[in-house]
C-alpha cells in the first residue's frame, strides 16, 4: 500500500522536531508494508523534492516567498486572523497544496490519502477524495480542535470534513471526547502518534533540582502558571525553558522578573531532537502546565527518558500522566497546587525513580513504534475496504 500524507507542519531538515512524529510514523509504517510520500508547504531554503531519513518530501509554493510564512512556526491561525496577506497566503496554501495533491495522486498510485490536522489538511484531502476517488484518513492533533471552536464557520466545517472522511483519528482519548462534542455524528478512533525509545533513553546521572518546560511560549501552554508556582515554592530548582525565540516572550522574561526568579529561568531556543533528548535525561522533572493539549508528546519523550511529569489534568495528558504511575496531575491553572506537587517530588528521589521507570515501561507499551504502526495499518486497510464498498 502507498499513502500521501498531506501536512502543513513537517520537518524541513534531519533532526528538526517540527512534525516529527509524522515522521516517525512514516518511518514506521514501512515495515507493515506501507510506503508513504509527505506533501507540505514551501519555505525560505527548502527545496521542491527532498528525501529525509529515507522519506519522499514534496513541497509546494503558495506565494511570494516574502508571504509564505504561514507553515511551521504554530502561528498560522493567528497569522490568518491578523491580516488580509495572512489570509491571501492561507487561499493560495490550499489550492497550490490541492493541485499538487492531484498530481502526485495521478502520477504515484497512491491507496489512500492520510491529512494530518483537520485544517488545512482535511479540507483538502476531501477535495481529493471527490476529484480523485481515494480513501481519506484525518487525524486531529489537537490545536485543530481549538480552531473549530474559535473561527467562525470552523464548528461547521469541522462536521463536514469529520462526516466526510472515511476514518477519523485523535491523539487522546480527550481529543475523541472533543471531536464527538463537535460533531456527534463522528465516530473518532483513539490512535497516537509514535516516539522513539531508542533517541529518548534514561542517563546515570540527572540534576537533583532542576526543572524543564518545552513548548511556544504562547498562554495555552502556560509558562506562566509555572513561572507563579516558582516563585512560591519551597524548594528553589532552575528551570529550562525550551523553545523561547519562535513567539514575542518579552512579557514572560518581564513576568519572571517582577517574580524575582529571573536568575534561575534558563531560556533556550528550539532544539533538534537529540539536543531535546539531553535536556530530558537531565532534568529532574517536566513541568507540562498547559491547558487543553491534544496529547503531550513531549511527556511522553520524557517518560521515555526516565523522567517524571508534572502536569494540569487537561485535555489529552491523562493518557501519558498517570497518577501515581508516571508522574502528578494537578487542577488546571492552580499554580499553588502545581508548586505543591513539584515540591513534593523534588524532594522524594525515590518516588522520582519509581515513576520515571514505571513510565518508561508504560510509554514503551502504548506509544512504541511498532505498536502504533500496526494501529494505522489497520486503519488504513479497513478505509480503503470501506471505500470500495
Amino acid at each position: 500500500m502507498r499513502a500521501l500524507f498531506i501536512a502543513h507542519a513537517y520537518p524541513r531538515y534531519e533532526h528538526d522536531p517540527v512534525g516529527s512524529f509524522i515522521l516517525r510514523l512514516a518511518s514506521a509504517l514501512r515495515d507493515h508494508g506501507i510506503e508513504s510520500e509527505v506533501l507540505a508547504p514551501s519555505a525560505p531554503g527548502l527545496t521542491a523534492n527532498d528525501v529525509i531519513e529515507g522519506i519522499r518530501v514534496h513541497r509546494y509554493r503558495y506565494a511570494p516567498r516574502r508571504m509564505e510564512t504561514l507553515a511551521y512556526g504554530g502561528m498560522m491561525s493567528a497569522q490568518v486572523r491578523g491580516s488580509w496577506s495572512g489570509r491571501i497566503a492561507m487561499v493560495g496554501l490550499l489550492s497550490a497544496a490541492f493541485a499538487k495533491s492531484v498530481r502526485l495522486l495521478q502520477a504515484g498510485r497512491f491507496d489512500l490519502v492520510h491529512a494530518h490536522w483537520w485544517f488545512p489538511g482535511g479540507v483538502i484531502g476531501t477535495g481529493l477524495r471527490a476529484v480523485a476517488r481515494r480513501p481519506l484518513v484525518t487525524t486531529l492533533h489537537g490545536s485543530d480542535v481549538r480552531l473549530a471552536r474559535d473561527v467562525a464557520g470552523g464548528v461547521r466545517a469541522f462536521r463536514f470534513v469529520a462526516r466526510t472522511t472515511d476514518a477519523l483519528t485523535t491523539v487522546s482519548s480527550w481529543l475523541a471526547r472533543e471531536a464527538k462534542q463537535l460533531a456527534p455524528e463522528a465516530n473518532p478512533i483513539v490512535a497516537p502518534m509514535p516516539v522513539v525509545p531508542g533517541l529518548f533513553h534514561p542517563s546515570d546521572s540527572r540534576d537533583d533540582n532542576r526543572l524543564l518546560f518545552v513548548g511556544k511560549l504562547t498562554e495555552q501552554k502556560g509558562l506562566q502558571h509555572l513561572l507563579r508556582a516558582l516563585a512560591i515554592m519551597k524548594t528553589a530548582p532552575n528551570v529550562d525553558v525550551v523553545g523561547a525565540g519562535r513567539v514575542d516572550d518579552v512579557h514572560l522574561r518581564e513576568l519572571a522578573q517582577q517574580l524575582g526568579i529571573a536568575d534561575r529561568v534558563n531560556w533556550l531556543p528550539l532544539l533538534s531532537q537529540a539536543d531535546l533528548a539531553e535536556r530530558y535525561r537531565g532534568a529532574t522533572l517536566h513541568v507540562i502546565p498547559a491547558l487543553d493539549e491534544g496529547l503531550g508528546l513531549t511527556a511522553i519523550e520524557s517518560l521515555l527518558s526516565e523522567t517524571p511529569v508534572v502536569a494540569f489534568d487537561s485535555g489529552g495528558l491523562p493518557d501519558a500522566v498517570v497518577p501515581g504511575k508516571t508522574g502528578i496531575l494537578v487542577p488546571p491553572g492552580d499554580s499553588a497546587a502545581l508548586a505543591t506537587g513539584l515540591d513534593n517530588l523534588l524532594t522524594n528521589q525515590a518516588e522520582r525513580t519509581r515513576l520515571g521507570r514505571e513510565g518508561r515501561a508504560l510509554m514503551i507499551a502504548k506509544f512504541s513504534p511498532d505498536a502504533v504502526a500496526a494501529r494505522y495499518a489497520s486503519i488504513y486497510a479497513d478505509a480503503v475496504r470501506h471505500r470500495r464498498r
